[in-house]
């Protein structure tokens, strides 16, 4: 199964501050439920907080949390406590990919034994509490890249990127 990193972050690798995104993208959303779709994704607590304790429709939502349960939790979804077992029930359901949607700190984890990372370039600096692991290009290498510029409805450019990771050793 191929593992995938899936985030929207800035110039400088900022994805959130408070728990929230920083900015509005309708074709990055668009962008995230299209490529995640019917597919696995593996999330934190903090992530699912941040979206109303609600599960993803249309996903199978596997949250990453040292807590039996979780309180004030919607729709469908699975607890794992380690990254491991996240991946193991992901597997179990026989999808060719898993995606990695967040946080910082599963980013950081997970980058490791990552096979694809699908990035939401914001172009533009900005302040946070929360960043996306810097990409290394001795790893990765970029596979493709569909730039948009800044319009009435984005107010900051954007760029779709897809990186694989070179091969391993």
């Amino acid at each position: 199964m191929t593992v995938s990193l899936l985030v929207a972050a800035s110039n400088n690798n900022v994805i959130g501050k408070n728990n929230q995104l920083l900015w509005t993208l309708p074709n990055d959303m668009k962008y995230f439920k299209n490529v995640t779709w019917a597919m696995p994704v593996i999330m934190g607590r903090k992530t699912f907080e941040s979206l109303h304790n609600k599960a993803l429709h249309g996903r199978i939502n596997i949250i990453l949390t040292s807590h039996k349960e979780l309180s004030n939790a919607h729709g469908s979804y699975q607890l794992a406590s380690t990254i491991k077992e996240a991946i193991k029930q992901a597997e179990a359901t026989d999808c060719k990919e898993v995606f990695v949607i967040g946080c910082g700190e599963i980013f950081e984890q997970c980058m490791p034994i990552a096979d694809k990372i699908y990035v939401t370039r914001v172009d533009a600096n900005f302040e946070g509490d929360t960043y996306f692991p810097k990409i290394n290009p001795s790893e990765w290498s970029l596979a493709s890249s569909n730039p948009f510029p800044a319009d009435e409805k984005h107010k900051y450019a954007y760029d779709f990127q897809i990186w694989t990771r070179n091969n391993r050793p």
